[in-house]
This record gives structure tokens, C-alpha cells and sequence, in this order.
């Protein structure tokens, strides 16, 4: 009956934020705002590029179009929240919107995980097969792909947000946070979060494991493939139209596993939220500056895209 009226009382949650220190609170606001915005300018910006693009209608286009959108929106989930507390003294957040915020972060990182898994599937068959390629990706295939990421990136959000929320809470109801993540807001539970734990450990450990095996089994047909090749130069841009997702695999799962087997400190929360920062923020940021910088077609697109402005 305690727990219940606990329950009951916590309508609300507070989120502690990066930092106490009140004159950080102003160059962290400038810094998150300008991070934000070049994560919008540049992810949107290259969403309708490839959309309003002729030269950038192949499949490999339409999951980088897709992964742009979804950065958009995983940056989004986190960003305006953060930058609202920063001004704010009260750093209050609704038990809903917690709950939103947690369910649509964990659905866009899940969603991200598959969507990688699926561009390097892509790219496998695009050196592999290249004479078949039109055939096995077709645009319905495509779609269909990006469909299944989003499908199980919901999935897997809502099994940890139903256990999570369905678990009573108690007073004081601080989120050692700047955002709801799933353990700051496990350890505001009054029952025992042993077997959620379990799950979240569980659950996060398959969705990791089957994305990178994906990809890294994908790569080792593409190098096998590569190295058949007889000219360097062939070599060379064959394996080019793999350095930009290569380099976006390695940043986004790097972060993740690093957060996963750092060691630990007593520090471990602040590192928690370095990290949290880094992925959450930085890496949607970084996204169109790696898969643009490295990519003639998409650089061409943007200079013909401009010169007709």
C-alpha cells in the first residue's frame, strides 16, 4: 500500500542535469544549441538533396536519406529538452514525457543499430553482385528494410519502457541525468530492478551483437571480394564506396560499446554522461559531414544543387 501511494505521488521527475555549476550553464546552452543546430541543417539539408537529386536515386542514396531523417529525430528526442533545462532553474519533466522521451530515444538508437546492419547488406551486394544487384535491391526491398528497422526498433522500445514505467517510484525523484535513460530511471524504483536489468543487459547485448555481426560479415565478403580484384586502382575504388559507412558504424557502435566496458570508477556517472552527450549529440551531428565529405556523387549533387540556386 506504501509503494502504491508512492506511486501515486511521483508525478514528476527531475533531471539533474550535465553540471551544478551555474556559469556553465550559459557556454553549455550556446555549444548545445549550435551542435543541434548543424545536426538539423545537415541531416535535413541532406535529406532534401537526395530527394530533389537525379544522380542520387540508387538504393545506397535511399538508406543514407533514411539515416539522415533518423538522426534528425534521434537528436531531437534528447536536444530540446537539454537545452530548455539549461535555462531553466525547475529542470522538472512529467512522468509521461519522461517515458516518451525514453521510448522514441530507444526506438531511434535501436532503429539506427538495424539500419546500419541493413546499408552494409547493401553495400555487400553492390560489390559482390554487382551484375545482379538491380534485381536482389530493388526499391520495395529497400523500403522493406528500412521498414524492419523501424519495426524492431519500436519492439524493442516498448519492452523496456513497459517494464520500466510499470514499476513503482519513490521520493526524491531525481534523474542522475540530462535526459530519461533507462538506468538513472531504474534506480528511482522502490521494488527490486534486478530481473529489468537482466533484460536491459539482455535485450541491448542481442540488438549489438546481431547489427555488428551483420556488418562484420557483410565486410568480410566485401574484402574477400576486393582483394580478387587484379588493379590497385579497381581495389581502391571498389573499397571507397565503403570507407564513409564504415567510418559511421565504428563512431556510433565505438561509443556504445565503449559506454558498455569502460571500466568502473566512481566517476562512472559523469562518464555516463560524457558519452551520453557524444552519442546522443555529437555523432548525429558528424553523420552528413562523413557520408558527404568522402562522396563525389553527393558533393557533384550539392555543387549543381547550388549553382542552380
Amino acid at each position: 500500500m506504501a509503494e502504491e501511494n508512492q506511486t501515486e505521488q511521483v508525478t514528476e521527475l527531475t533531471l539533474v542535469g550535465l553540471t551544478d555549476n551555474p556559469r556553465l550553464q550559459a557556454p553549455l546552452f550556446v555549444l548545445f544549441l549550435l551542435i543541434y543546430f548543424i545536426t538539423l541543417a545537415g541531416n535535413l539539408g541532406m535529406v532534401a538533396l537526395i530527394r530533389s537529386s537525379g544522380q542520387l536515386q540508387s538504393p545506397v542514396y535511399f538508406f543514407l536519406s533514411n539515416l539522415s531523417l533518423l538522426d534528425a529525430c534521434y537528436s531531437s528526442v534528447v536536444a530540446p529538452r537539454t537545452l530548455m533545462n539549461l535555462l531553466m532553474e525547475r529542470k522538472t519533466i512529467s512522468l509521461a514525457s519522461c517515458a516518451t522521451q525514453l521510448f522514441f530515444f530507444i526506438a531511434f538508437g535501436t532503429t539506427e543499430c538495424f539500419l546500419l546492419a541493413a546499408m552494409a547488406y547493401d553495400r555487400y551486394t553492390a560489390i559482390c553482385n554487382p551484375l545482379l544487384y538491380p534485381a536482389v535491391m530493388p526499391h520495395r526491398v529497400c523500403t522493406l528494410l528500412v521498414a524492419g528497422s523501424y519495426v524492431l526498433g519500436l519492439l524493442h522500445s516498448s519492452g523496456h519502457a513497459n517494464f520500466t514505467f510499470s514499476l513503482p517510484f519513490c521520493w526524491p525523484a531525481d534523474v542522475d541525468h540530462f535526459y530519461c535513460d533507462l538506468m538513472p530511471v531504474l534506480a528511482l524504483s522502490c521494488s527490486d530492478t534486478h530481473v529489468n536489468r537482466h533484460l536491459i543487459s539482455g535485450l541491448a547485448g542481442l540488438v549489438e551483437m546481431v547489427t555488428i555481426l551483420a556488418v562484420l560479415v557483410s565486410y568480410a565478403f566485401i574484402l574477400s571480394a576486393v582483394s580478387k580484384i587484379s588493379s590497385a586502382t579497381g581495389r581502391r575504388k571498389a573499397f571507397s564506396t565503403c570507407t564513409s559507412h564504415l567510418a559511421g558504424v565504428t563512431i556510433f557502435h565505438g561509443s556504445i560499446l565503449a559506454l558498455n566496458f569502460r571500466p568502473r570508477s566512481s566517476d562512472t556517472l559523469s562518464t555516463d554522461k560524457i558519452f551520453a552527450v557524444f552519442y546522443s549529440l555529437v555523432v548525429p551531428m558528424l553523420n552528413p559531414l562523413i557520408y558527404s565529405l568522402r562522396n563525389r556523387e553527393v558533393k557533384n549533387a550539392l555543387r549543381e544543387f547550388v549553382m542552380w540556386k
